[in-house]
């Protein structure tokens, strides 16, 4: 038996939420006396492999990333061939689309949203957010095998590296009728999914030529930027930085609300950040329940002093 971990390969790239998967897996299988083992559509990349503890690993081809039920398909077939027990995968936009499919194709035990290793192995019982990360419970799975798609942020990547790797590649049969017309990939700044610091905007900002107010700041921290859905809307900012219930869902270290009230939708969105700081000159906004820390201030004044305090305090690092 083995821990299968789908490593998704973007643009020659495995991304962070991938390199958390393998720790976990590494993690998991350190207790269990497991090896962990890789499914990749695409190159495999196997230097980066190595370097995070895989020693095996099945290559399926064709792949078409817009069609998730062959994509599911081909990610079992490895799971069964490297004779898996646990499947292992990020909870990012492919994973949210495809982890289901998988518990079926694999005839398993399913928990979504992972936010942390396993409080126990035999059983495994393992904790997952709820209700938007206003919640978690701690879910007991009894099935003899087990997908867990696993929230980004829940771990920090930790290499683990092995001698030698091995692998293959196998050619499906592709039944496929979808065709991708079209895609686009960002190439610039962090992706909000993977950012471990965030500094979101929202209409106290008044206007697009004020942005950079919050462009400053989230520079000097080394932050990915964001915004509240009725900013995005006003074509302020591009959609893609849209954090919420109804945009982007993300989990980082850090989350710094300037000028958003905290309506429940985009709290849906950010509930699961690990420390929440809001800056707001409304001292009766619903975010202020949901932070850590908060400033009741006019933005225009706060954010500069907070820019200048940080950049002082690299200047003595």
């Amino acid at each position: 038996m083995s821990i299968v971990v789908y490593c998704e390969n973007i643009e020659g790239n495995l991304k962070k939420a991938t390199l958390e998967a393998l720790t976990y897996a590494h993690k998991m299988g350190s207790e269990l006396g497991l090896p962990t083992y890789a499914v990749t559509t695409g190159e495999p990349l196997t230097d980066v492999l190595k370097q995070y503890g895989v020693s095996k690993y099945v290559e399926v081809s064709p792949n078409v990333p817009a069609d998730t039920s062959l994509l599911a398909g081909s990610i079992s077939f490895g799971f069964e061939k490297l004779n898996g027990q646990y499947l292992i995968l990020p909870y990012n936009s492919t994973g949210k689309s495809i982890a289901g499919q998988l518990a079926v194709k694999c005839d398993a035990g399913i928990v979504s949203s992972v936010n942390a290793l396993p409080e126990s192995l035999e059983p495994l019982r393992v904790s997952q957010s709820l209700f938007a990360g206003k919640a978690s419970a701690v879910v007991q799975v009894n099935t003899a095998k087990v997908v867990l798609a696993l929230q980004s942020n829940a771990i920090q990547p930790e290499e683990k590296p092995v001698d030698e790797i091995s692998g293959e590649l196998v050619i499906l049969d592709s039944l496929s009728q979808v065709e991708l017309v079209k895609q686009e990939m960002l190439s610039e700044g962090i992706p909000l999914p993977e950012a471990e610091l965030v500094v979101s905007g929202g209409r106290g900002f008044k206007g697009p030529e004020n942005w950079h107010i919050l462009e400053d700041l989230a520079k000097e921290l080394g932050a990915a930027t964001a915004c509240s859905r009725p900013v995005s809307d006003a074509d302020w900012r591009p959609h893609h930085e849209h954090v919420g219930q109804t945009g982007i869902a993300i989990s980082p270290n850090l989350y710094i609300a300037i000028g958003i009230s905290g309506a429940i939708q985009h709290l849906g969105g950010v509930n699961n950040s690990k420390t929440i700081v809001v800056i707001n000159n409304d001292p009766e906004a619903p975010f202020f329940k949901a932070a850590d820390y908060g400033v009741i201030g006019d933005l225009f004044e706060v954010v500069p002093k907070l820019t200048a305090a940080v950049q002082a305090f690299k200047s003595k690092a």
